[in-house]
């Protein structure tokens, strides 16, 4: 298994990210001497927040049945006697304007149901991630972005809207993704009004930290361009 510590290292800290990067894998079976989660959330993405703030452990379908929107993104299908959960979220977020039904239909989703979902800080990841989520300010996102663009692995989507779980299936199907999140999102996981998230494929990680000293450095020598080009065009004016 590659070196997760020191991949964590390449991001955390060029990019001064307060949260660390959480790493989600899918898997058939759990690993061995990983925990199973025991409790109760009321959001899939607040397994995001345990898993930042340091906790490794792994999840089952029933897990995520507090949360109707993130069992849908998850292909996960509520228990009869709570399907119609669903159908209540999804007519309070119409009936508000929060959501149009046309827009389901745009939702990304997982193609098959998970049997056992991993979380865990990128560093302590038990297992090669399929997915890994990084959380920043607007100046770190762009610099995460453009090297994924350097890398030639960003996807060819617009910043992603609600909901924000979407961005896990949206980047195993499209490439790296980044997304503004959305107002359940940042309730559970205590995400901050100047942070937004990017979901990287893990297969791409080592690509995009290969490429994050050119882009460093390239917005280092931008930044002086462009402020001296400012102080010359100012003061001629």
């Amino acid at each position: 298994m590659r070196d997760y510590p020191q991949i964590e290292g390449r991001f955390v800290h060029p990019l001064h990210l307060d949260r660390r990067p959480v790493a989600v894998a899918f898997r058939e079976s759990p690993p061995d001497g990983v925990s199973k989660f025991s409790g109760v959330v009321p959001s899939g993405c607040s397994f995001w927040r345990l898993a930042a703030e340091g906790r490794t452990f792994y999840t089952v379908p029933g897990d995520h049945y507090n949360c109707p929107v993130g069992s849908y993104t998850h292909n996960i299908a509520l228990p009869p006697d709570r399907a119609q959960e669903q159908d209540q979220t999804l007519q309070l977020m119409t009936g508000i304007g929060y959501l149009r039904m046309e827009d389901i239909p745009g939702v990304f989703r997982l193609p098959d149901t998970p049997a056992v979902a991993i979380y865990a800080p990128l560093g302590e990841t038990p297992v090669d991630p399929d997915v890994v989520l990084f959380a920043g300010r607007p100046a770190s996102v762009m610099l995460l972005e453009e090297a994924a663009l350097r890398a030639g692995v960003a996807a060819q989507l617009p910043m992603l809207g609600r909901p924000t779980c979407m961005a896990i299936p949206a980047a195993l199907a499209q490439g790296t993704v980044a997304s503004a999140g959305c107002i359940g999102n940042r309730i559970y996981t205590g995400l901050s009004e100047n942070e937004l998230y990017v979901a990287v494929p893990g297969k791409y990680l080592e690509r995009i930290a290969a490429e994050m000293d050119t882009i460093l450095v390239a917005n280092f020598k931008l930044a002086d361009y462009h402020r001296e080009r400012r102080r010359t065009l100012e003061s001629d004016g």
